[in-house]
């Protein structure tokens, strides 16, 4: 191997810069207790078939009251550390996409690598909503492909749950509470694992899903309080048509990124929002139904977990085979949005 000097004078071995990010485990975990259609039918003035119309989700899963977003992120984690046959010691990155960390600080991400113990591992947020993990995955990418980074933990997890107003019947019963997990390392190999990310954002659209208080702008106060201000509002309708064309527009300059065409695309896994927005996307893009992986009925949208929660299943229940080529697209608030071309490679032999 080369040597080089230090900057003390002496020689030293120069660590090779990896060619390239792959994914080598991934992990998801969401919460025991289920939120059902039937169940909002109580809470608020809707119904099943008014939301499985709109939405195409039947349930939800829902944090217990003493589970915080590290606690799922935890579970999620440790089963992407254990596919990929690693020790914990072996993380030297945590970053981790989330709107709903236990606290305004320190970061999710922190308290994460307490309960981990990982202990060589520096940590830290990204704010990014739904678009997290793609955003997470870009500077996964970055880091390890620099030689910033030797080995990362990526995690998007979110318990929407609890900034979600019962009250409000167009938002409360589209989200859920999940994490995600993957843990990716730097390859000598060129152009195998993250073969391209490309991401976006508009912070004119901002206000279209936002959350007015809690912040610098919107201290707590029983004002705020009051006119329910600490939770998320949503234009539903203009975030859909922004949404659906952003994800194709992002989808496709990740996929010509990648050097490759729609038709490669073995397996697409799209942000779970709502199913409407899933098939009009997929439609856009000209990938069958086959081809397109769909939790939302089952989890609802949560945000940045949604892509790896998907993924997780993909693989663990055989539809994602090494050499497989995912596209991955989300879109969130901010407005956010991303794109990814990843080539499955899963655990090193």
């Amino acid at each position: 191997m080369p040597s080089e000097l230090s900057c003390s004078g002496k020689k030293r071995e120069r660590l090779s810069i990896p060619k390239s990010a792959v994914i080598r485990g991934c992990g998801a975990y969401y919460p025991e207790r289920v939120l059902s259609n039937a169940d909002l039918e109580h809470m608020v003035d809707t119904s099943d078939e008014w939301i499985t119309t709109r939405t195409g989700i039947k349930e939800r899963r829902i944090a217990a009251p003493d589970e915080a977003s590290s606690d799922l992120a935890m579970k999620a984690a440790q089963k992407a550390i254990d596919m990929a046959g690693w020790e914990i010691d072996d993380i030297d990155t945590i970053i981790v996409g989330t709107v709903t960390p236990d606290y305004m600080f320190p970061s999710c991400a922190c308290t994460l690598q307490g309960k981990l113990g990982a202990k060589n591992a520096v940590a830290f947020d990204i704010s990014a909503a739904c678009s997290g993990f793609i955003y997470g995955l870009s500077l996964s990418r970055a880091l390890l492909v620099s030689g910033q980074a030797r080995r990362i933990l990526l995690v998007g997890v979110e318990t929407l749950s609890r900034i979600v107003d019962y009250s409000e019947r167009s938002t409360c019963v589209l989200f859920g509470d999940g994490a995600g997990a993957v843990v990716l390392e730097g390859s000598p190999e060129p152009d195998v694992g993250v073969k391209s990310v490309a991401i976006g954002s508009d912070g004119v659209h901002g206000e279209l899903l936002y959350m007015p208080a809690g912040g610098s702008r919107n201290p707590a106060t029983h004002d705020t309080v009051e006119k329910k201000l600490h939770s998320m509002k949503m234009n539903g309708n203009e975030v859909f048509k922004i949404a659906v064309r952003g994800m194709e527009a992002i989808s496709r300059k990740a996929i010509d990124a990648a050097a490759c065409t729609i038709d490669d695309i073995d397996l697409f896994i799209p942000h779970q929002a709502n199913f409407r927005m899933i098939d009009a996307t997929a439609k856009r893009l000209g990938i069958p139904e086959e081809k397109v992986v769909v939790t939302v009925d089952r989890f609802g949208n949560t945000s940045a977990s949604s892509i790896p929660i998907a993924l997780d299943e993909a693989v663990r229940d055989g539809r994602i085979k090494e050499g497989d080529m995912l596209g991955m697209v989300a879109f969130g608030a901010g407005l956010t949005w991303g794109a990814s071309v990843v080539r499955w490679e899963g655990p090193a032999r």
